[in-house]
């Protein structure tokens, strides 16, 4: 099995075989990102293996950056502009601007301009009548005009469409004659929900992917075909759940924010093996900090997500909240002499001052190396190599009266407090308690970082897992390939509901058994549904629905099953409201088979781990400090190491500060938790 994560800045890789996991890194090529994954398949071996799962942050990088195709949107007459207006929402900082402006409006960098946003003369009613047919004249006059401008996609969203989708079908069949064959995603195929906006946005996002992700995903398989690959290519959605190329491409606005949700899962699967199924999951990059929640060994799972704010998909998603903070982060002075880390980044190009590549302002990155916790020598594996004296120069060019000492140790301290606020605002949004979780640590600089936290969140622990560079592409070996599917009705439960529920999962399935074809006999469907009291406005999602056909028993087991649920949730409980049910969901779960993590060795009787040697700690404190040195690779089950302490591996470096203890667990994972005196009580620092 091979997992490939595409990053902004690096392409990972991990092969498994016969149990062995074997992992590369490669430069992302930003131009042509599948050139980075075939060249890292090549190194791997991709010509013996079965599957091959990818998930890639190329199409959020392209809608933020609006590197994107000319496209056009057609909605209902007089409704063109929902797009600039979304929802309406500010975010918390912009509540006090008056020059706050939304990221995609007209007035900034909008996605779809005005001029081809058109409006179509027709009218469908919420209960599915013709209030105005489809004019089909002027319809051919607005798609005149987009063939003019020369658009290249076309997304099309008519209001009510969920309900019927017979307009849109219509009028895809009419772009098809008056444009030609171009890019073409209709609402009530993509997202047949109601909401008009999040509906709009998803499907224009479609359609971006399409032109996106559908001339990649041709040119990725071409290239694996021609490296000797006959096997599986699967691709990762929001949810990091996998589905087969041709699947994912047909709706692949599910596919737009994959690679941070594979980390996710990748963390919940190590959780069931090691017994922790309480997680906080931290990936730390080189741009951002990306955290999510795992709970009872679940993530939590939306509805939704955002790609920028008010810029919504409606897809299941892992919940993702990034800061940013990350090994790229500038190291600043504010006007008013402050020093102030990120969230502005150096990127891949230049990158941080120490690469050498003209970066002439200092990062978190500079910062460690300065430290002395990176060696300038074994950076990317020994791909490249540091420079400690480009770092102190970028160091020394601040405008600061404060000594290089107080730079760099403000610099580290401002980096983990700005993570730290980032993963309590995480631990306060969920409303767990985080002396009962343990935080895995991940990414290329979160080994180096995160530890530095176990006592300023008092965290339960903190676990640097195997591989923990490109843990993320674990996660693409990690999931089920999933099959999910979903429709809007307003029905109040009752027992005279039942049909009418009964056939929507009816459809719903037999569309998906059709999809499915072989796999559709050793699948698992689960059903579940958003639902509401009378009345609201917004859903308490994923509330479980029985087997079994749907009978008055069942709707009546649905209202317990939704006041169980909004209890939860909100710990209110109102059995005398009246619940409707808003959007049923189907999901086909086919089971795969997914990475196992080896056992390391237990030491000899009479031998000991050492150290390979010391280094000298630099600016964490008023004096150097000196910690042991160790290699990953001579770690054995039950180890233990005292900090302060340095293990270094290929592609990530752990920091055990002074006070803690690490021990090597079951799966080869390392835990770190406070150093205990002679009683077993944390010793106070």
């Amino acid at each position: 099995m091979i997992g490939v994560d595409v990053g902004g800045t690096f392409t990972d890789i991990v092969s498994i075989k016969d149990g062995r996991i074997e992992t590369t890194k490669v430069a992302t090529n930003v131009v042509e990102s599948y050139q980075g994954v075939l060249e890292g398949a090549a190194e791997v071996g991709v010509d013996s293996a079965a599957v091959f799962n990818h998930a890639s942050t190329h199409g959020l990088n392209a809608i933020i950056t609006r590197r994107i195709p000319k496209i056009a949107f057609l909605t209902t007459e007089g409704h063109r502009d929902i797009l600039d207006m979304a929802r309406g929402w500010r975010p918390a900082e912009g509540n006090t601007d008056p020059t706050w402006r939304r990221s995609f409006g007209d007035a900034t960098a909008p996605i779809v301009p005005r001029y081809l946003r058109r409006g179509i003369r027709e009218r469908i009613g919420a209960d599915g009548s013709i209030v105005i047919e489809l004019d089909e004249e002027q319809a051919r006059e607005e798609l005149k005009v987009l063939a003019r401008c020369g658009v290249e996609g076309v997304a099309i969203c008519l209001l009510n469409s969920y309900v019927d989708g017979r307009h849109e079908s219509r009028l895809r069949e009419l772009v098809r004659e008056e444009v030609g064959d171009v890019a073409c995603s209709i609402s009530s195929e993509v997202s047949p929900l109601a909401r008009e906006y999040p509906r709009a946005s998803t499907t224009v996002v479609d359609v971006l992917c399409k032109k996106i992700y559908g001339p990649y995903s041709k040119r990725l398989e071409a290239g694996l075909s021609e490296l000797g690959f006959t096997g599986d290519l699967n691709f990762a959605d929001c949810a990091a759940t996998l589905a087969p190329v041709d699947v994912a491409m047909e709706r692949p606005s599910r596919i737009v924010f994959s690679g941070p949700a594979a980390g996710t899962v990748a963390c919940a699967h190590l959780g069931a093996m090691i017994d922790e199924p309480n997680l906080l999951c931290v990936d730390i990059g080189g741009t951002s900090s990306d955290m999510s929640v795992v709970t009872g060994g679940t993530p939590f799972v939306n509805t939704t997500f955002e790609l920028e704010h008010d810029l919504i998909v409606n897809t299941l998603s892992n919940e993702i909240i990034s800061v940013g903070a990350g090994g790229g982060s500038i190291v600043s002075i504010t006007p008013t002499g402050e020093l102030k880390v990120g969230p502005e980044s150096a990127g891949a190009d230049p990158g941080p001052a120490c690469y050498g590549r003209g970066g002439e302002q200092p990062t978190t990155t500079d910062t460690f190396l300065m430290i002395g916790i990176l060696d300038p020598k074994r950076f990317a594996a020994g791909r490249s190599r540091l420079d400690p004296e480009l770092a102190r120069k970028a160091f020394e060019r601040l405008d600061t009266q404060a000594s290089l000492a107080e730079r760099v140790r403000f610099a580290y301290k401002m980096a983990v407090n700005n993570v730290a606020e980032g993963v309590f605002d995480v631990v306060v949004k969920n409303g767990v308690d985080p002396r009962d979780y343990a935080m895995i640590s991940f990414g290329a600089a979160g080994s180096m970082m995160l530890p530095a936290l176990l006592d300023m969140i008092n965290l339960k622990s903190v676990i640097v897992p195997p591989h923990p560079g490109l843990f993320s592409a674990l996660g693409l070996v990690s999931a089920d390939q999933v099959h999910a599917d979903s429709r809007t009705s307003y029905l109040v439960l009752t027992p005279d509901a039942a049909d009418e529920i009964n056939g929507i999962y009816s459809d719903m399935e037999a569309s998906m058994r059709r999809t499915l074809g072989d796999d559709a006999d050793r699948v698992t469907f689960v059903r579940t549904f958003d639902g509401q009291l009378m009345g609201q406005v917004w859903e308490t999602p994923f509330i479980e629905v029985p087997g079994g056909p749907i009978t008055a028993e069942t709707v009546g087991q649905m209202i317990v099953n939704f006041h169980d649920g909004y209890e939860k949730r909100s710990g209110n409980r109102f059995e005398g409201m009246p619940v409707q049910g808003v959007t049923y969901r189907l999901t086909a779960i086919v089971p795969t088979t997914k990475v196992e993590y080896a056992r390391p060795a237990q030491r000899p009787a009479g031998d000991t781990l050492q150290p390979v040697g010391t280094i000298t700690l630099r600016y964490l404190e008023e004096n150097d400090i000196t910690a042991a040195e160790y290699e990953r690779d001579d770690l054995m089950l039950d180890d233990v190491i005292d900090g302060p302490a340095v293990i270094r591996e290929p592609l990530s470096t752990t920091f055990v500060l002074p006070g803690q203890t690490a021990r090597v667990g079951t799966v080869g994972e390392i835990v770190i938790t406070r150093a205990t005196d002679s009683t077993g009580v944390s010793e106070e620092k």
